[in-house]
């Protein structure tokens, strides 16, 4: 099955031709980029159906197991240039576009991201999609099709701002409507008893419609669908209401379901932000499983077969409703007994656990539970009272404690396997958050390292290395990354070790064009590209890096005349909207920036970036470009990342701590080519035990201290000296992540770095290391680890 069959250039052109003028209806001489756009994306399309839809009959045709992907977040990103990639196009679509004089990039640069994700929660689920369909692993991914999904982040003042994303104000030529799949989701009302089942009258309920996207797999060979669910009134408005002038009230059905695919992520710091966001995520789980079970049901007959034909995999906490609702639907729509009904959910399913941090395992009071979902409070109270009475539990395992569902428990109770996303993270769950669980469920709990798809990561985000790869090692490595492992061989080539440094320069007068056009700075590509990308949050220890910038500021201002290795200091990431410290951060961040880039007596030497928006075409171009990744989370607080294997892969070196991922990154490239610093994460649970901990830390530390001092004279505030007193308070005395416990090293670490960067050959060599050791951090592979481990699915290929 191979879509590229029948596609010659001149056919493409044909293509594009004939959908700019019968489905754009525009000619040449008046087609905007747009319209190019969109007729390249609708021809693209075209060739994604052949293997979409034979995928679809080799599926239905096998009647094996078929993986079912349950995520809030696909952090998809622009599809256009990842499709040509995929389907080997890129070239004759440029050459095509070329003699029309259209620039193909301009083209790309067009399509609008799609905002269905925040980080690399997201991000996973979209890399994993991309492995399945490369792999031939018959698999639907099921997520919601957000109106608006995440904010757009703009700056105000140094101030995040968030924005509505807009990013469905034009037609999506990738997705499929579906209006012939949908199902009644129900909220609110009451249970009763009638002939021996629980029937739930529904106070409130809105139609899921199905949007379906293709994700065709690498060279075209299969696809999988990403089916998204639309939130659509079940009743268009009350027309009497309307007629009688209470036009609020009569278009309420109809704001509900606008509300429920909206926004990624509302804000939930108000009763009726958190009701919407257990909505959303029941929404979603509901969908999801009545058309699982409606595509079930059109092949067999017996709902006990479901365990040997559908893997269900929830993502993180969100759609741990699925064991309720599975249950609800196989007892009350379907008839089973409830020892039928649990069992059967619970060969289905499995969860993949993202946090350590106890706060992030979702809870639910049972007040809002019990209102919203009156029947699937029930349903949790069976399960918990059968799961402390069967395993005779300690009461804090419980899934309800204290007026709570804790989601994270019910997501382990009903999950065959419950695993983490590294091998540190693994054994911290065994050890923290899940301790209790492990001992009563002891063989539950799996290991599934996570990665990251290098067709998009460097076949397409990084051209330049890509062709380093090619010409050093063959082709093929993007569906066999562990080829990477031949580039050891040539270490000691230096045209090798060259055309790797050149690679990257080029990559990093590309970034700095873009800064320069975007925001109006000019950054000096031979300095070094420090580059720290990821969601804002304390755990995370962006304040840190800041810290550092600082220290270095001050010392070069004392010293000008100095050995400095110049860096440009670059940041991206967004703060969620009531994660009040995260903003501050943020804006602490562009103050400093204002403070030290208007230095003149710094400007040679240093520069602080902080682009606003940051997305999947930002980390695009931003990685590519990175000397130095910040991995610098507090030991023990990081579930695995992400961004950390695609800066490897891309040949930038990593300063970080012994947290998630890193631990194996490291293993992989060398401890020789990683810059290890700070404390373990048994160190950290050590110093957690330290009451003032904090203040030790400051007090052993002169470059903490004049930075503190600084920023408490107001000295990247002077219109607001006091702004950031809370932030100095909060170091002395909290300090919760342990930054101050960690700068020492850190700095010390940084130094090490910037004597490294001084010899170019050798920091070269390095590179070549880290990309020769990243080939274990593919999708691929932890795709394959979820199919023989968890999913017992096979290859369709």
């Amino acid at each position: 099955m191979n879509a590229l069959n029948d596609v010659s250039p001149q056919s493409l052109r044909t293509r594009i031709t004939k959908h700019l003028t019968y489905t754009l209806g525009k000619d040449k001489s008046h087609a905007s980029l747009y319209d190019w756009r969109m007729a390249v994306s609708y021809s693209v399309r075209d060739i994604v159906i052949e293997p979409w839809f034979a995928a679809t009959r080799k599926t239905y045709e096998a009647q094996g197991k078929r993986v079912y992907y349950l995520s809030l977040e696909f952090l998809i990103g622009r599809i256009l240039g990842d499709a040509m990639t995929s389907l080997g196009l890129f070239d004759t679509v440029r050459e095509i576009l070329d003699d029309e004089g259209i620039s193909l990039w301009d083209v790309i640069e067009d399509e609008p991201d799609a905002a269905l994700g925040n980080g690399g929660l997201g991000r996973l689920a979209a890399c994993f999609l991309e492995s399945m369909s490369t792999l031939a692993c018959p698999a639907y991914g099921y997520g919601i099709r957000y109106e608006h999904g995440l904010f757009r982040q703009k700056f105000e003042n140094g101030s995040q701002v968030e924005l509505p994303e807009d990013w469905l104000n034009q037609p999506n030529p990738w997705e499929f409507e579906r209006p012939e799949s949908r199902y009644t989701i129900p909220f609110k009302g009451h249970v009763e008893q009638a002939d021996g089942k629980s029937v739930w009258y529904a106070a409130e309920t809105v139609y899921a419609r199905a949007y379906d996207m293709p994700v065709v797999g690498w060279q075209g060979k299969w696809a999988n669908t990403l089916r998204l669910w639309g939130a659509h009134p079940t009743e268009m408005f009350d027309l009497e209401r309307f007629n009688s002038g209470d036009y609020t009230a009569a278009a309420a059905p109809e704001a509900l379901a606008r509300t429920l695919s909206r926004v990624l992520y509302p804000e939930d710091t108000t009763e009726s932000g958190k009701e919407l966001r257990l909505k959303q995520e029941y929404f979603l789980t509901s969908a999801a499983l009545q058309d699982i079970l409606r595509r079930f049901l059109s092949e067999y007959d017996d709902l006990s077969l479901l365990p040997d034909k559908v893997a269900i995999q929830m993502n993180d906490t969100h759609p741990a409703l699925a064991g309720p609702e599975l249950i609800r639907l196989l007892m009350d729509v379907h008839g089973l007994a409830w020892e039928d009904a649990k069992r059967i959910a619970l060969g289905c399913l499995n969860y993949t656990n993202h946090t350590l941090l106890p706060e992030a395992l979702e809870t639910w009071s049972t007040w809002l539970m019990g209102r919203v979902l009156p029947r699937h409070m029930q349903i949790i109270e069976r399960i918990d009272a059968e799961h402390q009475s069967e395993t005779n539990c300690a009461p804090d395992l419980a899934i309800v404690q204290h007026d709570h569902v804790h989601m994270g428990t019910l997501a382990f109770v009903m999950a065959s396997h419950v695993n983490g996303v590294s091998a540190l993270h693994t054994d911290l769950m065994k050890e923290t958050v899940f301790a209790g669980l492990n001992g009563v469920y002891p063989s539950r709990i799996i290991n599934q390292t996570n990665g990251v798809t290098p067709r998009r990561w460097v076949r397409l985000s990084n051209p330049a290395l890509s062709k380093v790869l090619t010409d050093t090692i063959g082709a093929g490595w993007e569906s066999d990354l562990d080829r990477l492992a031949d580039l050891a061989a040539h270490e000691e080539d230096h045209d090798v070790r060259d055309a790797i440094g050149a690679a990257k320069r080029h990559n990093k007068v590309a970034l700095s064009n873009w800064v320069g056009e975007k925001m109006g700075m000019s950054l000096n590509p031979d300095a070094m590209f420090d580059v720290q990308i990821k969601r804002i949050h304390e755990y995370k220890r962006q304040l840190m890096n800041v810290f550092e910038t600082i220290a270095r500021w001050s010392a070069i201002r004392a010293n000008p005349q100095g050995d400095w290795t110049p860096r440009v200091k670059i940041f991206g990431g967004k703060a969620a909207p009531g994660y009040f410290v995260a903003k501050d951060i943020i804006h602490f961040i562009n103050d400093v920036a204002k403070t030290i880039n208007n230095d003149p007596v710094t400007a040679d030497l240093l520069q602080v970036v902080y682009p606003a928006n940051y997305n999947v075409s930002m980390a695009q171009r931003l990685i590519p470009a990175t000397d130095l990744s910040e991995q610098i989370s507090t030991a023990g607080k990081e579930a695995s990342g992400t961004g950390n294997m695609k800066f490897t892969m891309n040949g930038a070196l990593t300063i970080g701590t012994l947290d998630g991922a890193n631990v194996e990154i490291r293993e992989h490239v060398g401890a020789e080519n990683f810059f290890l610093f700070g404390m373990t994460a048994a160190q950290v649970q050590d110093r957690y035990q330290v009451t003032d901990h904090a203040r030790q830390a400051i007090l052993a530390s002169q470059p903490l201290q004049d930075i503190l001092q600084m920023i408490a004279e107001g000295r990247f505030s002077p219109t607001d000296k006091g702004r950031y007193l809370p932030l100095v308070d909060a170091m002395w005395n909290h300090d919760p992540f342990l930054v101050a416990s960690d700068f020492d090293s850190y700095l010390a670490c940084q130094a090490q770095v910037d004597r490294a960067y001084t010899d170019a050959d050798q920091w070269n060599r390095l590179a070549l290391r880290n990309i020769a050791g990243s080939g274990f951090f593919s999708s691929d592979r932890t795709i394959k680890g979820y199919m023989a481990d968890i999913w017992d699915t096979k290859s369709l290929a």
